[in-house]
């Protein structure tokens, strides 16, 4: 149960615990399956499935898909593949809104013939003005006060297709001149004609979220509603639905504030649109802060829902820093990803003094932090590659890397000189001269030599080639939210968040990674070998942890 915590929502449920309510505690996750799940979409399930699971309950994954416009089966698929990924079972089930239908419809049926609901001719428009403002009361409908009568014939009209889209609504009949805007008489059912992923063409009238939603709690016993703050001021109605239509267990619902991730967008509008506009590689690009991009992009479950139990659950606004979700992976693969060696821009170093057909073997350790992991043996020849960076022919001060005439340690083997170097018809660097003191081979660490740099390295004819894609944020702006009136996200999309190395050179021993594993490339940071190109790493994220340095 510690696993979980507490928060101020357990705060209420031990509080009515202890205050005599016995009932088994059972919550659900509604998403409507019209996009992918995001990084925002993991703190409802953490919370949703984490109560139930510390109080011992049932957790319900229940697709709201009342809206057929928007709603694809894709879409249902890859909801219930994430949410099993992140280790929530569903234990109470799992449901669809849309198999409600037929009760939705008999329970709104009852608000008519009870004199709650009435079916309403204005259009959007005149809905808009007759609703009033936050100072103002709203105005009633002319058709507010229609027979029983003639609004069950009417409702039967609609769902028998008699009127055409848009031309009236089912509206619950409460108060114009309340001062929650969502209890002025709002609408709780709409003519669309569209095909409806799982009902096919059966209906032509939905029940809104605000009407549908209640009626699926009651049904399917929950106890404990859980949803995001935006849903704080639908609470009366969520209350008057269920009080109005006489269930005998009544859910009842709880807010806590979204998750949001600075450089980021939540709207999963707009993440649809990069995709459609092929501004991202997908919904499953590791540029995406879905869960599927940042699956594929190399995250653990376990390094995100150890992101939203850090960031905690309140009901204040706040931007939660994306070095924090950086943090948590690279505190996992530093513990557990094996490290290896790749050379992501290659400059070939030929050592004049080493014989040519000589093959010499070097352990290294599979993981310092782990001693469990073993070692592994990395040959050493005459022929090298090393990172272009980690030579300058004119070096800046302070430069204790490779350059001309000057020396530097071989991770784990030998100290290098730097004797010559060739260069292109471009002018550009191609190949270091160096030689080797065969008394420096990384097995006596007391060699004599004093030497501040040491740099990474393969052996050019024992190495395997592969891709690597190095990604940035895919927005330029840290609060994406508070972006000018006269700007759009697309104004602050990142240019440079994505750039792809070929010809990168890796350990031999990587010829045959398969899909998904983790690595530490030495001095470069964390990879994971993508899912869909088959020789290519994507970048998890770099060594450097500004989060928890900003922290001390």
């Amino acid at each position: 149960m510690e696993e979980y915590g507490s928060n101020f929502i357990h705060d209420i449920i031990d509080e009515d615990i202890k205050n005599g309510f016995s009932e088994r505690i059972h919550t659900r996750f509604p998403p409507e399956p019209n996009g992918y799940l995001h990084i925002g979409s993991a703190k409802a399930i953490w919370i949703n499935s984490g109560t139930a699971k510390k109080y011992g309950g049932l957790f319900n994954l229940r697709y709201d898909d009342t809206n057929p416009v928007k709603e694809d089966d894709e879409y249902v698929q890859a909801i219930e593949e994430d949410l099993r990924w992140l280790g929530a079972e569903p234990n109470g089930g799992i449901y669809y809104g849309s198999d409600y239908f037929d009760q939705c419809y008999e329970f709104a049926v009852k608000l008519i013939k009870d004199g709650k609901a009435y079916v309403c001719d204005l259009n959007a428009e005149q809905m808009r003005q007759y609703r009033g403002t936050l100072t103002e009361p709203g105005k009633e409908s002319p058709y507010r006060n229609r027979s029983v009568e003639e609004n069950l014939a009417l409702f039967e009209r609609m769902k028998n297709g008699e009127f055409p889209d848009g031309s009236c609504t089912l509206r619950a009949r409460i108060d114009m001149a309340s001062p929650n805007m969502n209890l002025r008489d709002p609408a709780i059912y709409r003519i669309v004609r569209a095909h409806h992923h799982r009902q096919g063409d059966k209906w032509c009238i939905y029940p809104l979220y605000d009407f549908a939603h209640p009626i699926q709690d009651a049904l399917e016993g929950i106890t404990h509603s859980l949803c995001s703050i935006e849903f704080e001021n639908h609470r009366p109605l969520y209350d008057w639905v269920v009080d109005n239509i006489g269930f005998e267990k009544k859910p009842h619902q709880y807010e806590f504030a979204r998750l949001n991730v600075t450089y980021t967008v939540m709207s999963k509008r707009y993440l649809k649109k990069l995709v459609d506009e092929g501004l991202v590689d997908g919904w499953d690009d590791p540029r995406m802060p879905t869960l599927c991009g940042l699956r594929r992009r190399g995250y653990t479950p376990t390094s995100i829902l150890e992101f939203v139990k850090t960031a905690g659950v309140s009901k204040n606004y706040s931007v939660v820093d994306i070095g924090l979700l950086e943090h948590c992976i690279r505190d996992e693969l530093n513990l557990t990803a094996p490290r290896r060696i790749a050379v992501t821009e290659p400059l070939k170093v030929t050592i004049t003094n080493y014989p040519e057909d000589q093959v010499e073997y070097f352990e290294v350790s599979n993981n310092p932090n782990d001693a469990s992991a073993g070692t592994r043996k990395v040959p050493f020849t005459r022929e090298l590659f090393i990172e272009r960076s980690d030579f300058m022919e004119v070096p800046v001060p302070k430069y204790f890397r490779l350059k001309p005439g000057g020396e530097v340690r071989l991770m784990g083997s030998y100290v290098i000189k730097c004797e010559d170097f060739v260069k292109d018809e471009n002018g550009e660097v191609v190949e270091l001269r160096c030689t080797y003191d065969p008394y420096t081979n990384g097995r006596n660490p007391e060699d004599g030599h004093k030497i501040k740099g040491t740099i990474h390295w393969l052996s050019a004819s024992h190495c395997v080639e592969a891709d690597v894609a190095l990604y940035d944020k895919l927005f330029t702006i840290e609060n994406v939210s508070d972006i000018p009136e006269d700007k759009t996200y697309d104004d602050y999309l990142n240019p440079a968040s994505k750039k792809i190395l070929t010809g990168c050179k890796l350990e031999e021993s990587m010829s045959d990674v398969k899909a998904g594993e983790r690595f530490q490339f030495v001095r470069l940071g964390y990879f994971c070998k993508d899912s869909k190109n088959e020789n290519t790493y994507n970048q998890i994220v770099t060594l450097k942890d500004s989060w928890q340095k900003a922290k001390k």
